[in-house]
C-alpha cells in the first residue's frame, strides 16, 4: 500500500510520506496521546516504521506506570520530568534522552513548577497509545 492510501494507525495522527515529508510542528493539530494512562498532547507523525510527536504535559500531570511492546524515545525540550523506568526514579530536564526497551514498565510526571515537552519516537509495532 502506498503512502498516499494508508490510514494512519493512530486517529488524528499525520501520515508522512508520497510527498507529505517535512512537518511545523507548531502549527499541526494533537492528539491525547495516552488516553488511558497519559496526560501528553501533542501532533502525532506517523512514518512507515516509525511513529514521532511533539507532546506536552502539564505541570503536575503525567503517565501512569504502563508499558507497550514497542521501544520508545523521549528527548526533554522544556521543563522537567520525574521519570521512573523499572525501580529507577531520577528527575530530568532539558536536553535529557530517555530509552524505554519494549515490555518494560516506566512512567513520566512533570515537576510542579511548568509544562514539560518532549519529542517522542516510538516504532510502530504498537499505536502511540
Amino acid at each position: 500500500m502506498s503512502d498516499s492510501n494508508r490510514n494512519p494507525v493512530n486517529e488524528g495522527a499525520y501520515t508522512a510520506g508520497n510527498g507529505n515529508n517535512i512537518f511545523d510542528l507548531n502549527e499541526l493539530s494533537g492528539i491525547l496521546t495516552g488516553k488511558k494512562y497519559s496526560s501528553a498532547f501533542g501532533p502525532v507523525i506517523e512514518g512507515q516504521r516509525t511513529q514521532v510527536g511533539l507532546m506536552r504535559k502539564e505541570k503536575g500531570t503525567g503517565a501512569k506506570p504502563h508499558s507497550h511492546p514497542n521501544e520508545q524515545w523521549n528527548y526533554v525540550v522544556q521543563g522537567k520530568l520525574r521519570v521512573t523506568i523499572e525501580d529507577e526514579e531520577r528527575i530530568v530536564g532539558p536536553g535529557t534522552l530517555l530509552y524505554f526497551p519494549p515490555n518494560v514498565t516506566h512512567c513520566t510526571v512533570a515537576e510542579p513548577e511548568e509544562d514539560v515537552y518532549f519529542f517522542v519516537v516510538k516504532d510502530m509495532t504498537h499505536g502511540i497509545q
